[in-house]
């Protein structure tokens, strides 16, 4: 995948990679973050507030750790798991816990009618789609008016005096691990670099409140490479 590539050639490359790496994601998620992703994870969820009886989309749902802690949190309520990549929801039926309602969906391109959902969360989604303003107005469309989104995604760093270490993890580390535990070095070197290259906290705001979300806000978590937003469709919308 290369900067010339085109859009549809980024994202089926990005597609064909989530596949190959599918059986080993979640372990290889744990042991990026230290097994800090399912505390934040579990964050994503409180933050949703979702009323009773609910509608929840877990969108680019993965394995769809999300949306079983939806299911934990908001027993009775309706959770949707929806992803791009058959190997990932094959690899998230197979898990053990609540059983998932799993739909195939492109993020760009979200197969639900307008106002079907009270809200929607993601995991590190946003910084691999090929066009985050359209990915943006999708998750807009399918809340409900007053509906919460919600995303947990990795944020430009910080300078610090950890940098150089957190530089030796994402681009050593990481690959390492990923090629002794998956056979896969490439998709964990694409990984480290679309973190460093995607927005920062700060800039995701601005673009949250482009697409019309009011209320937004947002914290950084390990040693700021992290980021959860949070914000409300507006009730008149």
């Amino acid at each position: 995948m290369t900067n010339s590539s085109s859009p549809q050639e980024r994202a089926r490359a990005v597609q064909s990679m989530f596949g190959r790496i599918a059986p080993r994601y979640d372990l290889m998620n744990r042991l990026m973050t230290g097994g800090m992703d399912v505390r934040l994870r579990k964050k994503v969820i409180r933050l949703a507030k979702l009323p009773a009886g609910g509608s929840l989309l877990d969108l680019g749902a993965g394995t769809g750790d999300l949306a079983q802690e939806a299911h934990h949190q908001y027993p009775g309520s309706r959770i949707t798991a929806a992803d791009f990549t058959l190997g990932m929801m094959q690899t998230g039926q197979k898990r053990s816990g609540p059983r998932l309602n799993f739909a195939a969906a492109d993020a760009l391109n979200i197969p639900f009618a307008n106002a079907s959902f009270d809200v929607v969360v993601s995991g590190f989604l946003l910084r691999n789609v090929v066009n985050l303003p359209l990915a943006l107005r999708e998750q807009w469309r399918v809340l409900k008016p007053g509906g919460i989104f919600v995303s947990l995604d990795t944020t430009k760093p910080r300078k610090n005096v950890f940098s150089p270490l957190i530089r030796f993890h994402m681009h050593t580390i990481i690959p390492l691990l990923g090629q002794l535990l998956s056979g896969e070095r490439d998709p964990y070197v694409y990984l480290p670099t679309t973190s460093e290259n995607f927005l920062s906290a700060e800039q995701l705001a601005v673009h949250l409140a482009n697409t019309g979300f009011r209320e937004i806000s947002y914290n950084r978590h390990m040693f700021s490479t992290v980021a959860i937003h949070w914000a409300r469709k507006p009730l008149d919308e």
